[in-house]
């Protein structure tokens, strides 16, 4: 291999070869590949015009960048393929039955149950399980995903099915996505009398995207305007094609709120499964699953409903998911009742954890302790050089020294406290994606589930008095008296929209206004006055508008600005002071300006401040 001089620096050159390296690498992790020294790597960044230091974790555009100057093919690992390997490591495989053909069992069907927000989705739950959840939720949204297993009769046996309901509000995207990964069938509930939505269009690409199969149930047919054929007419350009209209999807009228069809919609259900899927997992293996829920329980602890995908899972295994890790204490079905092992299918809530897993970490089961802490203290560090890189956008030395010239960009820093993980993550993605232009940031300090701490106040008062969000949960009494001391404002909500409605209020608020030159009026030149100790004052004809005084001014000859940045000194109508004079009327008009000749126009104009959009 040849080495080529970049600025003056010998580095030998790649041909080609492939370099992976995990999210958030540095520039010592690539040296370390290459066998070169971190030093020269820093010095041909700062001849491509990047300042980073050798350590420093750097995004993947910054890695492709220098990849290319030296010529290697650098592939950044994604997140799944990180965690494979992590486990493989602990020779751990993840996603696969283990065992024979014959030791694999029939297991329940997984279905989500999406749409478009107040179509019924959560009512539908409530009359499947004869409880009343949506009685519970702000504002009648779903705000948490919560897991439910039913038992159905079905062909003259008893066969069960778990339910995962989604939120249905747009902020929520990611949480449908990673729903439709953990399901086997999708549900999705459009009401008869409203028709299909941008929603209900969203939350079917995420089922088609995750390639599950689709049952229709149209809700409120007894509601009137309902019209259960439109939705079947309008759904048809989407690719769900009834079966009465010569298609393969099932659709199914109910009425929620009356339990109208909800034991049709059970049976097509099964009818999907057992016609479309093959649903079996091996229940000897070692448990292993997603985690779809997640809080802080005040008495119990971090607590995580998790879905079991293989295996079986029982009191007193250990545990890691995500970065969270610890020994199965105690398991409580969907009704609350302790159970002491979890098959295939099934969602229990897990106590036992020490700390609160984000909703969508995989888990698994290990042999001890000891490889459980192991395994989420790596993936708590590479966690951490992956968001260091995300948040360590690249800056040129043309930014740099942009910002010297323009000053320190406004940013808002906020510290988001909730109930659930998944609430605190949605939360923060849709705040994030907030967009007011390069003269604001938003910048998350901190995300946790659980009540507002001392600790989060202290860190509040220490960045520039952060803003702290409080989603469905409330300071500690200690915390609160020293938010009060110190003056750190805390929002509480719980609600979504509000939340991302305020926040995107404070940023457009942030922002320097933005003036726009207002015309008032116009004026031309009839006569020109000599006044002693004053100048010349032009007497004219008001043309248009008004003319106002102490008004910003400019004089115009033959279509051209010969003199700006003037002001309305003096106005008068006659021998009397005026404030205003309107079109059509004469006045005199002094601005400060004497080579003021006839037939010159003197225009008047304001800056007013423009409202944002």
């Amino acid at each position: 291999m040849s080495a080529p001089s970049i600025g003056g620096v010998q580095v030998a050159r790649g041909n080609g070869a492939t370099i992976r390296l995990p999210r958030g690498a540095s520039l010592s992790d690539f040296a370390d590949r290459i066998g070169a020294n971190p030093a020269s790597l820093v010095q041909i960044m700062l001849h491509l015009g990047e300042m980073v230091t050798a350590t420093q974790s750097v995004n993947e555009e910054t890695l492709q960048l220098l990849g290319a100057e030296l010529d290697y093919d650098i592939q950044v690992v994604s997140p799944e393929e990180e965690d494979r390997e992590l486990l493989e490591a602990f020779d751990i495989e993840f996603g696969e039955d283990e065992g024979d053909e014959a030791d694999l069992a029939a297991r329940p069907p997984v279905v989500t149950v999406m749409g478009h927000v107040d179509h019924g989705k959560t009512r539908l739950l409530d009359a499947i399980r004869n409880t009343n959840v949506v009685s519970r939720e702000a504002g009648g949204i779903t705000q948490h995903i919560g897991a439910y297993q039913v038992a159905a009769e079905h062909e003259g046996q008893e066969r069960k099915i778990t339910f995962i309901d989604t939120p249905g509000h747009e902020a929520f995207t990611a949480m449908r996505a990673r729903g439709a990964k953990s399901t086997d069938i999708a549900v999705l509930v459009v009401a008869a009398d409203d028709g299909v939505k941008p929603q209900t269009i969203e939350a079917l690409n995420h089922a088609q995207a995750a390639d599950v199969p689709v049952v229709v149930a149209v809700n409120k047919i007894d509601k009137e305007g309902a019209d259960p054929n439109k939705v079947r007419a309008q759904l048809t350009e989407y690719g769900l094609v009834a079966e009465e209209y010569g298609g393969s999807t099932l659709f199914v009228d109910i009425s929620a709120k009356n339990g109208i069809g909800i034991e049709s919609l059970l049976e097509a259900i099964l009818l999907t499964a057992d016609a479309e899927l093959d649903l079996r997992a091996n229940p000897t293996m070692d448990a292993q699953g997603i985690a779809i829920e997640a809080h802080l329980d005040k008495g119990r602890g971090p607590v995580a409903t998790v879905l079991v995908q293989r295996g079986t899972l029982r009191v007193g295994d250990s545990i890691v998911c995500g970065e969270a890790f610890g020994r199965v204490r105690a398991m409580l079905d969907d009704t609350g009742e302790p159970v002491d092992e979890a098959t295939p299918s099934r969602p229990v809530l897990v106590m036992g954890l020490t700390a609160v897993p984000s909703a969508g970490d995989n888990f698994i089961v290990v042999t001890d302790d000891r490889m459980a802490r192991q395994i989420a203290q790596q993936r708590a560090a590479r966690k951490r050089s992956a968001e260091m890189a995300k948040s360590s956008r690249r800056r040129t030395l043309e930014e740099l020294f942009s910002d010297l010239e323009k000053g320190r960009v406004d940013e808002l820093k906020l510290i988001i406290k909730g109930d659930v993980s998944g609430s605190v993550e949605a939360l923060e993605d849709a705040l994030l994606k907030i967009d007011v232009g390069d003269e604001v940031r938003l910048r998350v300090l901190h995300r946790a589930v659980g009540a507002i701490t001392e600790y989060d106040v202290n860190l509040a008062v220490a960045d520039d008095n952060a803003v702290i969000i409080g989603f469905n949960v409330r300071p500690e009494p200690r915390a609160r008296d020293l938010a009060e001391r110190e003056g750190v404002d805390i929002r509480y909500y719980s609600v979504i929209y509000q939340a991302i409605e305020e926040i995107e209020a404070a940023l457009k608020g942030m922002l320097k206004p933005e003036f726009e030159e207002v015309q008032m009026g116009t004026a031309e030149v009839r006569e020109v006055f000599k006044v002693p100790k004053i100048g010349n004052v032009a007497g004219t004809l008001v043309r248009s508008g008004v003319i106002v005084r102490n008004s910003k001014a400019r004089v115009i000859r033959d279509g051209v600005v010969i003199a700006d940045n003037l002001t309305v000194s003096s106005l008068r109508r006659f021998k009397d002071d005026a404030t205003e004079v309107r079109e059509g009327f004469e006045c005199g008009i002094g601005v400060g300006y004497n080579d003021i000749r006839i037939d010159d126009v003197i225009e008047t104009f304001e800056m007013r401040e423009k409202p944002r959009v």
